[in-house]
C-alpha cells in the first residue's frame, strides 16, 4: 500500500470513509461537491483500487493549514495508514511553505504520537472557525486543538 495524491476517481470512495465517520460524530460530514472542489488538498493510501484511506492539508491562511478528513477504513486500522497519510501531509506543508499545521480532533492521542501539540482553542486565529457553525455539535465543540511546526 502506499500514500499518494487523490484523484477524481477517488472521491466516491473518500465520501464513504469520511460519512462512516460522520454517522458516528467522528468528524464533520462533507459533501461531494466539497471533496471535487478540494481534491487537491487529499492524500490516499491505496490497497490496489480500495482506497483504505484519506486525509486531507487544507491552507487555512499564509502560514496555516488544517490537516482534516483523516479517516481509515476499519478493515485497516492499526497498520500505520493514519501515521502515513499524516506524514504525507506533514511533507506537502513543508513543500508549499506552511509555517504551522492544526487540527481538531476527538483523537488527540493519536495525533500526540505523530508529534503534534495540544493547544487552547482560543490561541488558532478567528478565520479557522468558518466551517464550524455547519457543525451539530456548534457551540458546544468537544474536539480538541492541536498544532504541529514543519521543521
Amino acid at each position: 500500500m502506499n500514500v499518494e495524491r487523490a484523484s477524481l476517481k477517488d472521491v466516491e470512495q473518500i465520501k464513504t470513509l469520511i460519512d462512516f465517520y460522520a454517522s458516528r460524530d467522528k468528524m464533520l460530514p462533507r459533501s461531494l461537491s466539497e471533496i471535487y472542489e478540494h481534491i487537491r488538498d487529499f492524500f490516499v493510501c491505496r490497497d490496489k483500487k480500495l482506497v483504505a484511506g484519506c486525509c486531507a492539508l487544507h491552507v487555512s491562511w499564509g502560514d496555516l493549514a488544517e490537516i482534516r478528513s483523516l479517516a481509515v477504513d476499519p478493515r485497516y486500522a492499526n497498520k500505520g495508514i493514519g501515521s502515513a497519510l499524516i506524514t504525507a501531509c506533514i511533507e506537502d506543508a513543508k513543500k508549499i511553505g506552511v509555517k504551522k499545521v492544526f487540527t481538531l480532533t476527538n483523537e488527540a492521542e493519536f495525533f500526540e504520537k505523530q508529534g503534534f501539540k495540544r493547544v487552547k482553542k482560543s490561541e488558532l486565529p478567528m478565520k479557522i472557525w468558518g466551517e464550524c457553525i455547519h457543525c451539530k455539535k456548534y457551540p458546544n465543540c468537544d474536539e480538541e486543538a492541536l498544532t504541529f511546526t514543519p521543521k
